[in-house]
């Protein structure tokens, strides 16, 4: 299971539409989800163009003059819909998952940016929530962040992250981590960066779908990371380090880690704070083990040649 979430702002812009097919190539999603298309009156023939394949379904949502625009396309091999609609902000098809013939709701979103707008946002996705039980994935650019680390160089707005956080919160929703960048959104010059996009699924998607992870791919022809969400385990490399039992019986281990632990790091994100950490106790169990245990290969060798005399 693939679905890529993509701030494309405007596929009339030179390069921006030959890099949307080019994502669907590479990456063969079984969903594409657009914010600013600024689009009107998409036909079937451009979308059947940008997907690559005559197998597709869409809704669409116009722009606004030349601002907004959503667009929702899916693989009709891959999920059967059943129902379709949508509001100023979002776009949202029902179906079946082929074959499980499971049902979830897709929802791709468009936050505003004023603070009027922003609260009938959450109020129009909680009334979209509460009317169907049913299984959720909501993706796109929601033009909000939830902590102040997820902006840099740019205001962050307490109330307005607080609002969003009591919306996941209620509606009992799950963010799938971002792994790949920090942050989703760069200003033009180079400057701002914010999480503005990231996916949210309740918690019987996840149950459906085990080993859930979003990546962010390379910004090519957009000021937005397109998001990819996958049910694949990621390899993030091995393993910190290596404990063996017979450290434990050994006296000063819990000094030796309390103490690497205890030591000071710098960090705006948790992950990258617990990162450095187990960097300090790899380190330092590394110096230990090699005091204590160093010899202990040449002690095995001289015992296996005095064995054989």
């Amino acid at each position: 299971m693939k679905i890529i979430s993509l701030n494309i702002r405007g596929f009339g812009v030179d390069g921006k539409l030959d890099w949307a097919k080019e994502l669907c190539r590479k990456e063969k999603p079984n969903f594409m989800a657009f914010q600013e298309t600024k689009c009107h009156n998409l036909s079937d023939f451009w979308v059947q163009n940008l997907w690559g394949s005559s197998d597709f379904g869409f809704i669409q949502k116009d722009a606004i003059g030349n601002s907004g625009g959503l667009l929702l396309i899916w693989d009709t091999n891959f999920f059967e819909a059943t129902e379709a609609t949508g509001d100023e902000f979002f776009l949202a098809v029902r179906g079946k998952w082929k074959p499980s013939g499971i049902e979830s709701i897709i929802v791709n979103v468009y936050g505003p940016h004023c603070d009027p707008g922003k609260i009938r946002f959450w109020e129009s996705l909680e009334k979209l929530l509460n009317s169907v039980d049913s299984t959720w994935a909501l993706c796109g650019d929601f033009n909000e962040v939830r902590y102040q680390a997820e902006r840099l160089n740019c205001v962050f707005y307490a109330s307005r992250a607080k609002r969003f956080n009591e919306f996941i919160d209620r509606n009992q929703l799950v963010e799938i981590p971002l792994g790949g960048k920090m942050f989703t959104r760069t200003s033009d010059d180079g400057l701002k960066f914010s999480k503005l996009d990231r996916f949210l699924v309740s918690d019987s998607f996840v149950h459906i779908w085990e080993d859930l992870s979003v990546v962010a791919l390379d910004r090519k022809q957009s000021d937005h990371c397109p998001l990819l969400l996958r049910d694949k385990i990621i390899d993030f490399g091995p393993k910190p380090f290596k404990v063996f039992d017979v450290w434990f019986k050994c006296e000063g281990i819990n000094t030796v880690v309390t103490e690497a632990w205890n030591k000071g790091v710098f960090g705006l994100r948790k992950d990258c704070i617990l990162r450095d950490k187990m960097k300090n106790v790899k380190v330092a169990l590394k110096a230990w083990s090699y005091v204590n245990f160093g010899k202990l290969d040449k002690e095995i060798d001289d015992l296996k040649t005095e064995a054989l005399e």
